[in-house]
């Protein structure tokens, strides 16, 4: 692991990924200009924080039942108007 300030400690991990896969994240990191590892880390933090997200869902539908289609509709209508 690597200090980079007194607030960042970093860690190297080597990846392997297909061909077409890692020339996507390099289009995209580029276009986004940011370099492929911030780029990565940004993905892994959203599909994290979408883990926690659906826990919450199943916790609340443990306890109030599913949400149903016409629930999700009206919630899309309130968001999107």
């Amino acid at each position: 692991m690597r200090k980079y300030d007194s607030f960042m400690t970093v860690e190297r991990l080597t990846i392997s990924l297909e061909a077409e896969l890692a020339e996507a994240i390099r289009v995209a990191a580029e276009a986004d200009a940011e370099n492929i590892s911030s780029w990565i880390a940004e993905a892994s933090r959203r599909r994290l924080s979408q883990r926690g997200l659906r826990a919450v869902i199943r916790d609340w539908e443990n306890e109030h039942g599913e949400i149903t289609a016409e629930e999700m509709a009206a919630a899309r209508k309130r968001l999107y108007g």
